[in-house]
């Protein structure tokens, strides 16, 4: 009798060591890899959050995305990138999968699951990347944070929405929607006292705001300026 083929299973794949893959701790605040570093492995969040930024040439830094665990990031050496263009730090105590590039292409040709996995994933990002340049292109600065908030909380996911991480601050929520701190502040004062959302020390965002996003209710003003 021949043997039953083999299934491949991407998670377990990702989640032991092999040729060319390693599994590393990170604790909170180590640089996972830093801009302007040789591009050669691909990340994938076991456990954890990661933050990625990117610093211009005046020094000014931007965040640009906040990852959490099922995610890939560095994926652009795949496609010619030969130095990184941002940095990935550790937000919290992570466990992460590195896979060196010929490993990942090597697995991406051979096991039609994990290519059906990571092909998912980068359709996934880049339609997140084309709803924040809407958001960016149309919305009020309040507006982009309302919408970040519920992003960050995992609202439209399975379960109950998750209290945002402290070290998600003011100034991290800023640059991601790219406004001041002190405008921050201000629209979360205002949620606050609308009930959308409650602060703590950390975030909880309450269903109300998400009522407010979708049907465009007058709790969220375009352009208002805070008060001095």
């Amino acid at each position: 009798m021949k043997s039953a083929k083999r299934q491949f299973d991407p998670q377990a794949f990702l989640a032991k060591v092999g040729t060319g893959k390693t599994i590393s701790k990170y604790r909170k605040g180590r640089i996972i890899f830093a801009q302007g570093e040789e591009a050669d492995q691909i990340f994938y969040i076991q456990s954890g959050k990661v933050k990625v930024t990117v610093v211009s040439e005046q020094g000014k830094e931007a965040v640009v995305g906040i990852l959490e665990a099922a995610q890939f990031f560095g994926e652009g050496c795949l496609n010619g990138q030969v130095v990184r263009v941002g940095t990935a730090k550790a937000m919290e105590e992570c466990l992460i999968t590195s896979i060196t590039r010929k490993a990942m292409l090597a697995t991406l040709r051979k096991e039609p699951r994990f290519s059906e996995l990571f092909v998912t994933y980068l359709v996934t990002r880049s339609n997140r990347v084309e709803e924040d340049l809407i958001d960016q292109l149309f919305n009020s600065s309040e507006k982009r944070l309302a919408r970040l908030l519920l992003l960050l909380a995992n609202f439209g996911k399975n379960g109950t929405p998750t209290p945002i991480d402290a070290s998600i601050n003011q100034a991290t929520l800023a640059e991601m929607i790219g406004t001041t701190r002190s405008r921050t502040s201000f629209f979360l004062n205002k949620f606050r006292k609308l009930g959308l959302i409650s602060y703590n020390g950390k975030i909880e965002v309450h269903r109300s705001l998400l009522n407010a996003v979708l049907y465009e209710k007058p709790q969220l003003e375009r352009d208002e300026k805070p008060t001095e």
